[in-house]
């Protein structure tokens, strides 16, 4: 089979012929049709992740996390799925069974679910991991509606499912973002928007809540520091979230209290948020979609910043 795939830790990630993997007990082998892209599956690859993934332990390792196909194969033993089954989900972080290859194993009873009637394949493979991570940030900051929801890095597909869930429970959503997005952001639901790189971060973000902030998600901020200047904004009583490991060693306000975010995937949120994409409630934009020999560019523009939306990698013929 083709697949996208690293020889050794911080290897660049290149198109390799690799035999098809083989179903274990309990597991199923997916025809993959598409995947998406996430940040964290560079991070992987070059090793830092920190604390949020382990690196890899095997090579060739296959890039990837989030993919969409059909059942191809059934290990042995009872199974909850048939071949032929269209299904999505998140492959386990740091198995060598990745997303980026036109076949991928996984276990029955992980965060992988049936693509249910009105959700495209496509669609499909960019919510896994930025639908349920946005689910569960919303969770774990604990807003009320009427509250204000900070988003940094909002124009990615995280940000993007999360500003749209917030906004449904009619929280007010802040859009950091690089660049004039506004009227993207907007359409998404968020009532203002902040480019960061217009004049230093700070300013731009006391114009835009002079009276402070509820909560904040940093999806961006990878040092302390840049983590603690966000967090800033927040009253005291707030919530400061980080999905990059950053608030542990972050300065914050007094009566701030600082989360550093990990997911916890799994099939029963992914058939909630495949429920809310097939009804139109929640949408995944995609920027890009790519062929599979073209992954390992689409690798290095999100490596260099600035992702807006999703990325999908097509796999199929």
């Amino acid at each position: 089979m083709r697949a996208i795939a690293v020889s050794a830790l911080r290897a660049d990630p290149v198109l390799v012929e690799l035999p098809k993997p083989e179903p274990r007990p309990g597991e199923v082998r997916v025809r993959v049709e598409y995947a998406s892209l996430n940040p964290l599956d560079w991070q992987v690859t070059d090793g830092s992740a920190g604390g949020l993934a382990p690196a890899p332990r095997t090579f060739p390792f296959v890039v990837g996390l989030d993919y969409a196909g059909r059942v191809d194969m059934i290990g042995g033993g009872e199974n909850r799925f048939r071949v032929g089954d269209p299904v999505f989900g998140r492959a386990a972080v740091a198995d060598a069974c990745g997303s980026y290859g036109e076949y991928l194993c996984v276990e029955q009873d992980s965060a992988i679910t049936l693509v249910p009637r009105g959700l495209t394949p496509r669609a499909a493979a960019a919510l896994p991991s930025a639908g349920m991570a946005a689910a569960q940030i919303l969770e774990a900051v604990a807003l009320r509606g009427h509250e204000t929801l900070l988003v940094v890095g909002a124009a990615g597909g995280v940000g993007c499912c999360l500003t749209q869930l917030a906004r449904a429970r009619d929280v007010r959503v802040i859009a950091a973002v690089r660049g004039d997005e506004r009227s993207r952001m907007g359409s998404l639901g968020a009532a203002a928007s902040v480019d960061l790189t217009d004049g230093p971060p700070a300013d731009a973000l006391r114009r835009a809540c002079p009276d402070g902030i509820d909560a904040l998600a940093d999806l961006a901020s990878a040092a302390p520091d840049a983590f603690a200047a966000h967090a800033a904004a927040a009253r005291p009583g707030g919530v400061a979230l980080s999905t990059r490991g950053a608030a542990a060693g972050a300065r914050l306000p007094e009566g701030v209290r600082g989360v550093d975010f990990r997911l916890d995937p799994s099939p029963v949120l992914l058939d909630v948020l495949a429920a809310g994409a097939a009804e139109g409630i929640l949408r995944v934009p995609v920027d890009a979609e790519v062929p599979l020999a073209d992954a390992p560019l689409a690798l290095a523009r999100n490596r260099a910043g600035g992702a807006r939306g999703k990325t999908v990698i097509v796999l199929r013929g």
